[in-house]
C-alpha cells in the first residue's frame, strides 16, 4: 500500500483570500470555491477547461434558526492535501481498488453566530466529492435540518435518464428526455408500487445521469449515507439548476444532527467515455475502511429458490385462506385447512436443494415459510412477524439436514411489512435462529408504508434501521441483502456483508407487466453507482402466461440477454430465478449460469452508452477464467469487440451465447445460438445483438 500525504494550511485572515481551487491528479477537472458578497458559499466544475457546473451553492437552512448555515461566512483556514493508496475489498468488481484524491478542506466561520462549518472536497480524476462537517463548538451542537440547499447548476439543457423523485421508491421504469421535459412527463414516468411518496413534478433521485450535447457524460449521486435523511434533486426548469431536497420525517423535519459529524458526500462525476462512468470508485473510495475484522464467512452465493412461482402468481406465500386475519401465538395453524398452493412446503423445498445440489448453486432461498402471511399487508399491523415460526409444511430442522447433506445452504427470508420496530424487537431472536440452523445469508423486506406511520423509507429514521440491521448481523456473522430498502450508496465497504440490495425496479416487474427493453442498459449507470443489486436475472420462459394462465405479463428481453444480466449487472448475490423446469428445457444455455463467476480481479467496459448498449468483461478472481455480456437497447445493433484482455501467447476456448437472427425481445424471446470458437488476444469477435438481447461469452484458457 502506498500513501502520500501532503498538508498546506494558509490563514485567510491574513491573507484576505476568498477563492480557492482544487484539480484533480491528471488536471482534468478543476474546481472553484469562492463566497458570495453576502458570504455564501459556492462553487464551479470544469472539465478538460470546460464547465460542466456553473457556479452552485452551498448551505443548509435550519429549523427555527434565523440565520442558518446559509450565508454569512468568512473563511478562516484551508487545508491542501494529496492521498494515493490502494486497497483490497472484500468482494468486488477488481481485486484492487486505487483511491487516489486531491483535498480541499475550507473552514468557514459565521462570525454574527459564532459557529464553524467545513466544507471538504476531493477531486479524483473522474469527478469531485464532497460534504458538510459540523466540528465539536458550544454553539452548534444539536439542530434540525430544515432543508439542505446544495446546488447543481447545469450548463444546458442536457439528456436525463431519470426516475421520478420520491420518499419511498426506486422501483420504477427510466426515463430519457431533455432536462426541460421532465416535469411534463413525471405522471407519465409514476408507475404504481406498494408505497410511493412524490413531492415535486420536476424532481427526480440520484444516481441521476446526464449526458450534454457536447457528448460529455455527468452523474450525480451521494456516498456513505447514513444518520442523514436521502437526498433527491429538484429541478427549477427555468434557470436548469439542481438543489438538494432531503426525505422529510412525519413532522416535515429532514434531518435531526448532534455534531460532531457530517453530512454524506455529494458526488459529481464526470467524462467524456461513458464506460468511465461504469468503472469508477468514487463512491467506494468515499466511504471508510472495512471495520469487520474477520470476514471469511462473507462469501458469494449463486443460488435458486422458491420465489418466482409466487411473484408469477403460481404459488402463495400464505399457507392457508381460511382465516380473513391470524394473530401470531393465537391462530391455530396447525388444524388450518391448507390451500393446497403454498410454495414453501419441505417436499417443494427439498426438490428445490436438489436442483441446486445437482448444478452446484450454493444456496437456496424460501420465501412464506413462516406464518402470517395470510393479512402481512397493508393493515398497518405492526406484529405481523416474528421470524422463527414455521408453517406446519415448514420442517426448518428436517430441511436444513437435507440441505447439509447436499452440500447446499439455505438462504433466509424476513419480510418485514415495513414494521422496522417489530423488526428490530426481533432481529437478535431471528439471527440467532438463523445461527442455529446455518442461514448464513438473509434476504430482508420492507414492502408497503413504514410502521410507524408518516415515516418513510428514505428519511432518517430508517436509514438508521437499515444500517443497524447490517451492523447487527455481523455480530452473527449473517450476511444482508435488503429489498426495498434505501438505495445503496457505497456503504459495502465498511460492511461488506451488506452483500446485496435491491432499491430498483427488479425482475419481479417483468411479471407485474413488464419492464422496458432498455432498462437494464440504464441502471448500471445509476442504480448500481452505489452499489450491486440483487436484479435477481436468468428468466427463460418470457410467456408468464405458461406459468400462471391468470397472468398476461411478458419478460422484455431475450433469453441471451438474460444470461448476459450475471455479467453487466454486478453483484456477489446471484439468484438464477426461474423455475427449475425452465432450465431443464434449455440445458446448453443453462451451463453459461453454472458456469459465470461471481467475484472478480479484473473488469473491463468495453463500450457502453445509456440507454442503448454495455458491454463488459471480467476476469473471475483467482483464475484465467474471463466472462463477457453485452446487453441491448430497443434497436437491433452489432459490435465488435477486442479481446486484448487476454494474456497474450494464450489459447483460450470462447463458449459464445448469442441472439439468433430472428429473435426479438417480444415476438421470438427463446430464440439463440450457442458457438464454440479458439481465441487469444489478438483475435475480435463481431456479435449481432437483437433489441432487447444481448449475448454471454464464457472464455477459458485452453489446456
Amino acid at each position: 500500500m502506498k500513501k502520500i500525504i501532503t498538508v498546506i494550511t494558509i490563514c485567510f485572515s491574513f491573507l484576505g483570500l476568498q477563492a480557492q481551487e482544487l484539480k484533480s491528479p491528471n488536471g482534468d477537472l478543476k474546481m472553484k470555491f469562492s463566497l458570495q458578497e453576502n458570504g455564501t458559499p459556492a462553487y464551479q466544475l470544469f472539465y478538460k477547461g470546460e464547465e460542466v457546473i456553473k457556479t452552485s451553492t452551498l448551505g443548509l437552512e435550519l429549523k427555527d434558526d434565523e440565520t442558518s448555515l446559509m450565508s454569512g461566512f468568512e473563511i478562516s483556514d484551508s487545508k491542501t492535501s494529496n492521498f494515493d493508496e490502494t486497497w483490497t475489498p472484500v468482494w468486488g468488481e477488481t481485486a484492487k481498488i486505487r483511491n487516489h484524491y486531491n483535498e480541499l478542506a475550507i473552514t468557514l466561520e459565521q462570525t454574527s453566530a459564532d459557529r464553524r462549518m467545513i466544507i471538504r472536497f476531493r477531486m479524483f480524476n473522474d469527478g469531485l466529492g464532497f460534504r458538510y462537517e459540523f466540528p465539536q463548538q458550544k454553539n452548534l451542537v444539536y439542530f434540525v435540518i430544515k432543508e439542505e440547499h446544495t446546488q447543481f447548476a447545469m450548463t444546458g439543457d442536457h439528456t436525463a435518464y431519470w426516475i421520478p423523485g420520491d420518499y419511498d421508491s426506486q422501483e420504477y421504469d427510466y426515463t430519457t428526455s431533455k432536462l426541460s421535459e421532465i416535469s411534463d412527463l413525471f405522471d407519465k414516468a409514476l408507475t404504481d408500487n406498494a408505497s410511493q411518496t412524490q413531492f415535486s413534478k420536476s424532481a427526480v433521485q440520484t444516481s441521476l445521469m446526464l449526458k450534454t450535447e457536447e457528448g460529455i457524460y455527468i452523474n450525480l449521486h451521494e456516498a456513505a449515507l447514513k444518520e442523514y435523511s436521502l437526498m433527491n434533486l429538484n429541478l427549477d426548469e427555468n434557470s436548469l439548476v439542481f438543489e438538494s431536497w432531503l426525505t422529510p420525517d412525519v413532522l416535515g423535519n429532514k434531518g435531526y444532527i448532534q455534531a460532531p459529524t457530517t453530512s454524506p458526500w455529494r458526488t459529481i462525476m464526470v467524462s467524456d467515455d461513458a464506460t468511465e462512468i461504469l468503472a469508477s470508485n468514487i463512491t467506494l473510495n468515499l466511504n471508510e475502511p472495512n471495520k469487520i475484522e474477520d470476514t471469511s464467512w462473507i462469501k458469494p452465493m449463486k443460488y435458486v429458490g422458491v420465489w418466482w412461482e409466487m411473484i408469477t402468481g403460481k404459488s402463495s406465500w400464505n399457507y392457508t385462506d381460511e382465516f380473513p386475519s391470524v394473530k401470531l401465538g393465537e391462530t391455530d395453524f396447525e388444524n388450518a385447512e391448507p390451500n393446497g398452493k403454498h410454495g414453501a412446503t419441505t417436499k417443494h423445498v427439498k426438490e428445490y436443494i436438489d436442483f441446486a445440489a445437482e448444478n452446484g448453486f450454493d444456496g437456496v432461498l424460501v420465501e412464506g415459510w413462516n406464518v402470517g402471511w395470510e393479512d402481512w399487508f397493508g393493515q398497518s399491523k405492526d406484529y405481523v412477524f416474528d421470524f422463527v415460526t414455521p408453517y406446519p409444511d415448514f420442517d426448518v430442522e428436517g430441511i436444513q439436514k437435507y440441505a447439509e447433506a447436499k452440500g447446499v445452504q439455505m438462504i433466509m427470508h424476513h419480510e418485514t411489512s415495513s414494521a422496522i420496530r417489530n423488526y428490530e424487537r426481533h432481529l437478535d431472536t431471528a439471527y440467532q435462529f438463523m445461527n442455529k440452523y446455518g442461514y448464513p445469508a438473509v434476504k430482508s423486506g420492507y414492502v408497503g408504508d413504514i410502521i410507524p406511520r408518516g415515516e418513510h423509507h428514505y428519511g432518517q429514521w430508517a436509514i438508521n434501521h437499515f444500517l443497524y440491521a447490517v451492523k447487527k448481523a455481523a455480530d452473527y456473522n449473517i450476511m444482508v441483502n435488503a429489498h426495498e430498502a434505501v438505495r445503496p450508496t457505497g456503504l459495502r465497504r465498511t460492511w461488506p456483508n451488506l452483500i446485496g440490495n435491491e432499491s430498483a425496479r427488479g425482475t419481479e416487474f417483468q411479471a407485474f407487466g413488464g419492464s422496458k427493453p432498455n432498462h437494464v442498459t440504464i441502471l448500471p449507470f445509476t442504480r448500481l453507482i452505489g452499489g450491486p443489486m440483487d436484479y435477481t436475472p436468468g428468466i427463460f420462459e418470457m410467456d408468464i402466461s405458461k406459468i400462471n394462465p391468470d397472468n398476461n405479463s411478458h419478460v422484455n428481453s431475450t433469453l441471451a440477454n438474460q444470461l448476459a444480466l450475471y455479467v453487466t449487472m454486478y453483484s456477489p448475490l446471484q439468484m438464477a430465478a426461474d423455475l427449475p423446469e425452465n432450465y431443464k428445457r434449455f440445458p446448453d444455455a443453462f451451463q453459461f449460469i453454472k458456469d459465470v463467476a461471481l467475484d472478480w480481479d479484473e473488469s473491463n467496459y468495453i463500450e457502453a452508452e445509456p440507454g442503448q448498449y454495455i458491454t463488459v468483461a471480467r476476469k473471475a478472481k483467482g483464475t484465467e477464467n474471463w466472462f463477457v455480456g453485452n446487453v441491448n437497447g430497443t434497436t437491433s445493433r452489432t459490435s465488435k469487440i477486442k479481446l486484448d484482455f487476454l494474456e497474450d501467447g494464450k489459447k483460450y476456448e470462447a463458449t459464445i451465447y448469442a441472439d439468433a437472427k430472428d429473435a426479438h425481445y417480444k415476438t421470438n424471446p427463446q430464440a439463440y445460438k450457442i458457438t464454440k470458437k479458439t481465441v487469444t488476444s489478438k483475435s475480435t469477435l463481431k456479435l449481432t445483438s437483437a433489441p432487447g438481447g444481448g449475448y454471454a461469452i464464457s472464455i477459458f484458457e485452453k489446456e
